[in-house]
């Protein structure tokens, strides 16, 4: 793939899944709405949505913004499956070409790389949401979240109140990871 930040997102959202046990997937987490299960979910079906939209792939069966809770589903191949159908979709995109299509009504297309970035963003945020609902080690690197930044500035706004929460107010000791995740409205510090 050509797009080493989706490649490092996608793997992110794999290992977060993958440290799931099936008995934290109701628990909460910093989507206040959505339990662990339906995160995943979720991140699965934006990643189908991704692939379908830069045109290798088919849309989920079910709206990502109304998951199911993925027990039924098998959560981990279902997001075994969407990383594959992600990382198949976006190995044929040129990052050269002209702008792809894209999953969020509001930026139907974008630059390839800006496009690869928002992508990589939506995996490596639920990847992060995911980890700490479940107690893993938190994924989400500097200079990762300095990558993703980008993309967040591009497409958060015109996707707040229905993607995202508003911004939460930047503190001056805010490092790239916390400037990120309060920027798309999660307490960095988040805890249940």
């Amino acid at each position: 793939m050509s797009f080493p930040v989706l490649t490092t997102a996608l793997d992110l959202l794999r290992r977060a899944d993958e440290g799931v046990p099936a008995d934290r997937l109701d628990d909460p987490t910093p989507c206040d709405r959505w339990t662990v299960g339906q995160v995943l979910m979720h991140a699965a079906g934006d990643q189908h949505a991704w692939a379908a939209s830069v045109g290798a792939g088919t849309m989920p069966a079910y709206n990502p913004f109304d998951p199911p809770h993925g027990h039924d589903e098998g959560v981990q191949s279902v997001v075994r499956s969407a990383v594959e159908a992600a990382t198949a979709a976006w190995a044929r995109v040129d990052p050269a070409a002209g702008p792809v299509g894209t999953p969020l009504p509001p930026v139907p297309t974008m630059d390839p790389e800006l496009a690869a970035a928002a992508c990589a963003l939506d995996a490596a945020i639920h990847a992060w949401d995911v980890a700490v609902a479940t107690g893993q080690p938190a994924p989400l690197t500097a200079e990762l979240a300095g990558q993703l930044m980008p993309a967040a500035r591009a497409t958060a706004e015109p996707l707040r109140g229905f993607a995202y929460a508003p911004a939460l107010p930047a503190q001056s000791a805010d490092d790239p990871v916390a400037a990120l995740l309060a920027y798309l409205g999660r307490d960095p510090n988040w805890q249940k």
